[in-house]
């Protein structure tokens, strides 16, 4: 929005508050105050959840060689998981025992980044730092102990952190640098790149979401509504630009997964 439109609506004594941290505050239950709270992210992840397990289990139940539309998204779901992130990054070797870890994040982060966009939810659950942290604990706990099962113990995982043939100087600064990358950068970028990404993008359809009705509501000329409709259009073409960016994140974080479980597994770190 201009300087010009902003100083022709503060003229007539309104004001339009831009989205911010507390639109992602919606407590059903409890509030600022208490000590629970049950918010509407909350309830998005378990109805997820719920729907998930439905749709698999129902798609999968009855098999047939001629898939119907679920059947056929089910399996090209499953397709791309295992062979477009687990096999081809892990290997044909390994693979298999991380799928169901893989299949699950992948349609877990999915279907709650594209909550954000379904009419009536709106709402991406990653955006709340919570579930990306959760997710993240989820796969740092399993690729440290995947690491340490397969070199052999704690001892020999850490020691594989530093390359061989290293100067002895060298070593301990490298050991530190990889001690903090696989400790701490990792499960730290792992979580804030998904959060940051699904904060923002929910974030930019507000403005123009909001700031579109603003305008329209309150706009007392035609080139303040017209500035709302563009908003509104905008906001259509973003919502489109936000789905490809929700898929591309559950991928992006399904991929990282993989990667993170490949190198535990690899003779050298």
């Amino acid at each position: 929005m201009s300087v010009q439109l902003m100083t022709s609506l503060a003229a007539e004594g309104d004001t339009f508050e831009t989205p911010g941290v507390r639109s992602f505050w919606w407590p059903l239950v409890g509030g600022d105050h208490d000590n629970f709270a049950f918010t509407r992210p909350s309830l998005v992840m378990i109805l997820s959840v719920v729907f998930l397990g439905w749709f698999f289990v129902s798609t999968t139940r009855r098999l047939a060689l001629v898939p119907s539309k679920r059947q056929w998204l089910t399996e090209q779901t499953y397709d791309f998981v295992r062979n477009t992130i687990a096999r081809d990054v892990i290997g044909t070797k390994d693979f298999r025992r991380f799928l169901p870890l893989l299949f699950t994040l992948f349609t877990l982060i999915l279907v709650n980044n594209i909550a954000g966009i379904i009419p009536f939810v709106q709402y991406p659950t990653t955006s709340r730092i919570a579930f990306p942290i959760v997710l993240t604990l989820v796969v740092y706990v399993v690729y440290h102990v995947v690491g340490i099962r397969s070199k052999g113990g704690i001892g020999k995982y850490l020691g594989g952190m530093v390359p061989a043939g290293l100067p002895g100087w060298l070593k301990p600064i490298m050991f530190v640098l990889e001690l903090l990358t696989y400790f701490f950068v990792r499960p730290l970028t792992l979580a804030l790149r998904l959060f940051g990404n699904m904060m923002a993008g929910h974030l930019m359809l507000l403005v123009f979401i909001l700031g579109g009705e603003y305008l329209l509501l309150h706009g007392d000329n035609f080139a303040l509504k017209g500035a709302g409709v563009l908003s509104f259009a905008f906001s259509i073409l973003m919502t489109a630009f936000e789905l490809l960016i929700e898929f591309l994140q559950a991928f992006i974080f399904t991929m990282l997964t993989a990667l993170y479980l490949a190198d535990s597994l690899s003779e050298h770190h």
